[in-house]
């Protein structure tokens, strides 16, 4: 007998999807070419309020090539019928060239179309656009917040503060956070009579389908939105952004297939970012360092037509440490500003650095290791809600990350070690993200042939979707990784839940696993009552299926393959539909990280420099190790960013993004990038859902930025509550 194949999920297998995109095989939004397909170009509002009162297209309507241009004043009224999905907020989402209303600097006016892209662009610069001009408020530290505040609390944290033989008070401010992915958004619309077929950059395919459907008022099942890959997103192409509804309009005006795809500067305000916010933290303890109060006060910019306000921003002040006065209030501040949108670990990433920051500031204030600090606060359990923890082996992350980066060496005096003219430090942080879970389907063929096909109308932005799925299919069905192919990304599959908020692998891959458990059953049921199978007979319970051949576990030598079994049987494929719907949790469910870092600062210049970084994560059962690695430290990278460089700067007297390209606003590079690692505690999450896993995306980004700031400290003696920590604000 050969040996049995080794199982895939748990195996740090390639990409399958890898060799497409290197050789430029993989087609985006932007790559597809329908017959005919001719290109839009978006005109954008020079102010940032006021309201239209001129506008001139004769110049661009008299260029070669130009077929229309399409403005607030011939554009057809379009329903906007209500659309709760497509991740819509409370207010009035953006309805494009409906009326002279100007709520932001870049918001679409017009749009050229034109038979090339050079011609549509010229045309789009000839535009004349004439105004009535308000002065805009854009600046979150002037404005005043607006509507009722969320708000939070449990004992008396004002009383308990005023008790508390220590006692802290932090301002803490994170910039505006653009998400910067690779492809730049597109649409490519297709009308075909009173059917619609979009190739869109989108994070769910059914946002929008049913945003579409809810704008032109036709059908759901009139619209097939596809979206096979997408290179990266970070959270802002989860929502239907209004730039689709433009293509779309475009298309139906033109009768001819549109390719629009925003410009790298139309990002900063065509989609959403993370906003900017004002975090105040109080907290008390006793003298060895154990909480009686907290209270969190927060200020987050919105726009004024909608109201965006991040669900995870309270989380972690509510449950993360021991505390038993807690008080928050979380206020929106509208801004004529573009609506901000979920960046990667939103919310949570926010909060982790006011209060691992604030954590940090005790630390030093009491003269206790930070780490030692935040087990002394370990929590029993979840105090927001009294509920157990399903798992939080948040204890084994400090302690392994403490080993592994040398943390016993470090002398915990501010400003004590340098390495020539670079001040030398390190710090940690906490993270956690809670466990999303959502249902759906996938559809599982096998064929005659021995080879599987999955469909499931999911996504995957870059953490690799289609190999962890492949992976989890392979092992359910029995059947080498060649034999089995994933297909998502088309609104015409099985409907899946968003790619976001870390819970695909908790969802999809659930949702795979229960599709290829039915299928592999039906097959060996069909083995068993079949007389010609050497399988006949058999209890089905004691059937195994390794390789694509199904034996009876005891005796490997009794048994036959899928392909053996369809062939006689004369099946040209089985078929099975998975599906999984998370049942009410009676525990707390979060993903949990302790991050730790080491800068260097130059003692005369105050350039900081990340020297290496360790990640040790609480993850659940990780599927497959090596896209998890690429997942955590990518997000490292990222908090890189976060914490030293991205800034989105505004001209407030006009509203004006003034840094809205990759030359001015700052990301890491290579040489940014430091020696980096990621652990992973063993152990699985079985009340999650049924394959363990908790989520990893988002976790491994959120304690980042505060690990750095509060090894700046350390190597510095400045505390620098300000994201991004600028060279200024340590000379």
């Amino acid at each position: 007998m050969s040996p049995q194949p080794q199982a895939a999920v748990g195996a740090p297998l390639s990409r399958v999807d890898g060799r497409l995109k290197v050789t430029g095989q993989a087609k985006y939004a932007a790559d597809q070419e329908p017959e005919g397909a001719v290109h839009a170009v978006v005109v954008d509002s020079s102010v940032a309020r006021g309201r239209v009162t001129g506008i001139d297209t004769r110049a661009a309507e008299a260029q070669q090539g130009v077929l229309k241009v399409i403005h607030h004043r011939n554009a057809p009224k379009l329903p906007y019928n209500p659309n709760p999905g497509s991740l819509n907020l409370p207010g009035e989402r953006l309805r494009v060239f409906q009326d002279d209303q100007v709520r932001f600097h870049g918001q679409p006016v017009a749009v050229v179309v034109a038979t090339t892209l050079e011609a549509a662009q010229h045309a789009a610069s000839l535009v004349a656009i004439d105004y009535d001009t308000e002065r805009p408020a854009t600046d979150l530290t002037e404005a005043p917040a607006a509507g009722e505040p969320r708000t939070y609390a449990r004992g008396d944290a004002e009383a308990a503060l005023r008790s508390a033989p220590v006692r802290l008070e932090m301002n803490y401010r994170t910039a505006r956070n653009h998400h910067n992915a690779m492809e730049p958004h597109a649409t490519v619309a297709h009308w075909d009579g009173d059917r619609l077929t979009l190739w869109d950059k989108t994070q769910w395919v059914q946002s929008p389908r049913d945003e579409l459907a809810a704008n032109f008022g036709i059908p759901a099942e009139n619209i097939r939105v596809i979206s096979p890959f997408v290179g990266g997103a970070f959270g802002n192409a989860a929502r239907a952004w209004p730039h689709i509804t433009i293509a779309a309009l475009a298309a139906r005006e033109t009768g001819r297939p549109v390719k629009l795809v925003l410009t790298r500067r139309q990002l900063y305000f065509g989609v959403g970012y993370r906003p900017s916010y004002e975090y105040t933290v109080r907290l008390g303890s006793d003298r060895r360092g154990r909480l009686t109060a907290m209270t969190h006060d927060l200020r987050a910019e919105t726009s004024r037509y909608e109201t965006f306000a991040e669900r995870g921003v309270i989380a972690p002040g509510q449950m993360l440490y021991t505390t038993p006065n807690v008080s928050q209030t979380h206020r929106t501040v509208p801004l004529d500003v573009n609506t901000p949108t979920p960046m990667r670990g939103p919310g949570y990433t926010t909060a982790a650095f006011a209060v691992e920051s604030a954590m940090d500031e005790l630390a030093h204030e009491l003269g206790i290791d930070p780490i030692e600090l935040r087990l002394r606060n370990e929590p029993d359990n979840d105090q927001s809600s009294s509920r157990p923890f399903s798992t939080r082996r948040l204890r084994e992350c400090y302690t392994i990350g403490a080993g592994e980066f040398g943390w016993s060496r470090r002398n915990p005096r501010p400003r004590s070690t340098r390495d020539g003219d670079w001040l030398i430090g390190t710090g940690m942080a906490t993270a956690l993200y809670d466990t999303l879970r959502s249902p759906g389907r996938a559809r599982v063929r096998l064929d005659a042939e021995g080879t599987a096909l999955i469909e499931s109308a999911t996504s995957d932005m870059g953490p690799g979707t289609y190999t962890s799925m492949t992976q989890v299919a392979a092992d359910a069905l029995g059947l080498a990784i060649r034999n089995v192919t994933f297909r998502l990304g088309d609104t015409a599959m099985p409907t899946a839940p968003i790619h976001g908020g870390s819970q695909t692998m908790a969802s999809v891959g659930t949702i795979v696993q229960d599709g290829c458990d039915k299928l592999r059953r039906e097959a060996i049921e069909l083995a068993v009552q079949d007389t010609r199978s050497p399988l006949y007979g058999a209890d089905a319970e004691d059937v195994v299926v390794r390789g694509g051949r199904m034996h009876v576990r005891d005796n490997p030598a009794r048994g036959e393959t899928y392909r053996q079994l369809l062939t006689r049987n004369d099946r040209a494929h089985l078929e099975a539909m998975g599906s999984w719907t998370p049942g009410q949790s009676r525990s707390s469910m979060y993903a949990y990280g302790a991050v730790f870092a080491e800068v260097g600062v130059d003692a005369r210049l105050g350039l900081v420099r990340v020297r290496r970084m360790l990640g040790v994560f609480d993850a659940g059962r990780i599927i497959s190790p090596k896209l998890a690695d690429s997942q955590a430290l990518g997000a490292m990278v990222g908090g890189i960013g976060t914490a030293l460089l991205e800034h989105t700067v505004t001209d407030h007297r006009d509203g004006r993004i003034v840094n809205a390209d990759l030359a001015d606003y700052l990301v890491p590079v290579n040489a940014d990038v430091p020696g980096m690692k990621a652990i992973y505690v063993g152990g699985r999450d079985d009340e999650a859902n049924p394959i363990g896993v908790k989520g990893l995306g988002e976790v491994v980004l959120v304690g980042v930025a505060p690990a750095i700031a509060n090894a700046v400290f350390h190597a510095t003696g400045r505390r620098v509550r300000e994201l991004p920590i600028t060279a200024e604000s340590l000379l």
